[in-house]
């Protein structure tokens, strides 16, 4: 195993190797992806403001909460729900605790030097994703309502490069939760015997939908994260007023 010098010795750990080629690209561009959506939806959150336009309405703000006790964007009595099942996401876990964590980097690639202690203290947390999994279903339900709303302009039914923008983030986040781990388990991963079930056919007919799903994962937990953020910028400048919305029917 290799070691590079000129580091710390706590980096020199983290960065002990048996590879010669670029394995730091991967967790490098998991960090960098991450980051800047946080920081956009932390930023979009923020305003309080442009969030809406004609019939498109911002996922970030959906289901819109008004009350007036609250002191800030509305966008937080909500963005919790989607920020949390993203969070405690078995995919996304790997993913941060990899890339953001180092633990580890990547395979055949020192970790930072600690004892795993499981998902304990902090990490507790971890634990809800089935909870919010429950939650995430809700909102896929919001977001199929401002699809409809969608496609309903000041002058009737219609069809805007907005709707197709919202159709698929409802498409993509769909998939996402659809083949969510705990989904799979839950109408039917956790049985041995589907023929000895009640529903049995009915639920190994769900699981095997959500098995294709889940097969490609990863695919949909980033696409679903870009797209989502891509909404809101693009139904933000429209309320900007910065680009033009084109009808399409």
């Amino acid at each position: 195993m290799t070691t590079p010098s000129g580091f710390s010795p706590r980096t020199q750990a983290v960065l002990a190797t048996q590879r010669d080629d670029a394995w730091w690209m991967a967790p490098l561009g998991t960090s960098v992806g991450l980051l800047l959506f946080i920081v956009y939806a932390t930023w979009a959150a923020f305003q309080g403001k442009d969030f809406q336009w004609g019939p498109y309405h911002s996922p970030f703000y959906s289901p819109l909460i008004v009350l007036d006790w609250w002191p800030i964007s509305p966008a937080f009595l909500i963005i919790w729900i989607p920020a949390g099942f993203r969070l405690t996401c078995y995919y996304f876990r790997k993913a941060y605790y990899r890339s953001l964590l180092l633990t580890p980097p990547a395979c055949a690639v020192g970790a930072r030097p600690q004892r795993y202690r499981g998902e304990k203290a902090f990490f507790l947390f971890q634990n809800l994703h089935r909870y919010f999994l429950y939650l995430a279903l809700v909102f896929l339900g919001v977001h199929l309502y401002d699809l409809y709303h969608a496609f309903w302009f000041h002058n009737g039914f219609g069809v805007g490069v907005g709707t197709l923008v919202i159709l698929f983030d409802v498409l993509f986040l769909g998939a996402y939760i659809f083949g969510c781990n705990s989904l799979r388990h839950l109408v039917g991963g956790n049985l041995n015997c589907f023929s000895c079930a009640s529903f049995g056919h009915t639920r190994h007919n769900a699981w095997k939908i959500t098995t294709r799903f889940n097969l490609h994962h990863r695919g949909w937990a980033w696409v679903s994260l870009v797209w989502v953020g891509f909404t809101d910028l693009y139904i933000r400048l429209l309320a900007m007023g910065m680009i033009t919305d084109f009808r399409l029917l």
